[in-house]
């Protein structure tokens, strides 16, 4: 089975488009469906429904996808394996990262990263955690820094490197700070704007919300903690926030005896032969993991 054209199949599967597809592998849109037209005569079956510009699988082409990323993830894996036997730190290292992560606590070590090994070639995307987490199962990234799930899937292996506290935040002029004593109860009835409903920090606070029986007025929603903060900064709503993001610009509302937080580290596929590039990234991640006494 030719991988040029696996390639290209999972590239349509992936965009929903011929033509995303030939841009994303910098091919013409002919030589794109040559490719599918090729692959769909050696399966002796039809991959793709097309229905005007609307491209989707057939029932053989959803059977296909899976078994096209497995194949192509057995070939990446005996690659970097036979890569790692020099002992080279070289190559391509793909990693995954959420935003805030990116932003926040990843800079120093790929600073780092860099100045050590100048022959790894990062490719960094920056994407939601839960996308991150999808680019991992299917070996489209090899690791990724994240908000770990509070439930990892099976096939992963999750390490914490960072506990990372939250916050109740409002506006410094919001009515909720002229009170003397601020319950969940309290919040629960004021508007907020929380981060997205698929996101791992959303289910985090809202089963805190659920443990007391109560229900967040959860008014908008983003799943970028910087358009939070300014919402919030502005009277528009609180928030629940990590620590590391308060200043002046929000007041953050102390609510005896509730400690919350997530962890953020990273995630890899357990059943991937990890790159030598890789390997070095974890130990500068692992350095950094949280110890009794240790400031993040």
């Amino acid at each position: 089975m030719d991988l040029a054209n696996l390639n290209a199949f999972i590239a349509i599967a992936e965009t929903g488009s011929f033509s995303a597809a030939g841009e994303h592998l910098h091919l013409t849109q002919p030589a794109i469906s040559k490719r599918i037209a090729g692959l769909e005569q050696q399966l002796k079956v039809r991959l793709f429904d097309r229905l005007g510009r609307e491209v989707g699988l057939t029932e053989a082409g959803r059977a296909l996808l899976p078994r096209a990323y497995q194949i192509l993830n057995v070939l990446d894996d005996t690659r970097r394996a036979l890569t790692n036997l020099t002992g080279e730190v070289s190559g391509r290292l793909t990693l995954a990262t959420s935003h805030h992560i990116g932003l926040h606590r990843l800079p120093p070590l790929l600073r780092e990263f860099t100045r050590r090994y100048p022959q790894v070639a990062l490719d960094i995307q920056f994407l939601d955690s839960e996308v991150a987490y999808e680019e991992i199962l299917y070996g489209r990234a090899e690791l990724a820094v994240i908000t770990l799930a509070p439930e990892p899937h099976a096939l992963m292996r999750a390490t914490p490197v960072w506990d990372d506290p939250l916050d109740f935040v409002v506006a410094p002029e919001h009515a909720l700070l002229e009170r003397d004593a601020v319950s969940l109860a309290d919040i629960a009835l004021h508007p907020a704007v929380f981060p997205g409903g698929n996101t791992f920090t959303h289910h985090i606070v809202r089963r805190l919300f659920e443990a007391q029986g109560l229900t967040p007025n959860i008014a908008m929603s983003t799943n970028y903690l910087e358009t939070i903060k300014m919402m919030v900064s502005i009277g528009l709503a609180w928030s629940v926030l990590p620590r590391t993001m308060l200043d002046e610009q929000v007041a953050r509302i102390p609510l005896p005896g509730i400690q919350l937080s997530r962890q953020l580290g990273y995630i890899l596929h357990t059943e991937r032969t990890l790159s030598n590039a890789a390997r070095a990234f974890m130990a500068l991640l692992d350095a950094q993991i949280d110890l009794p006494g240790k400031t993040a």
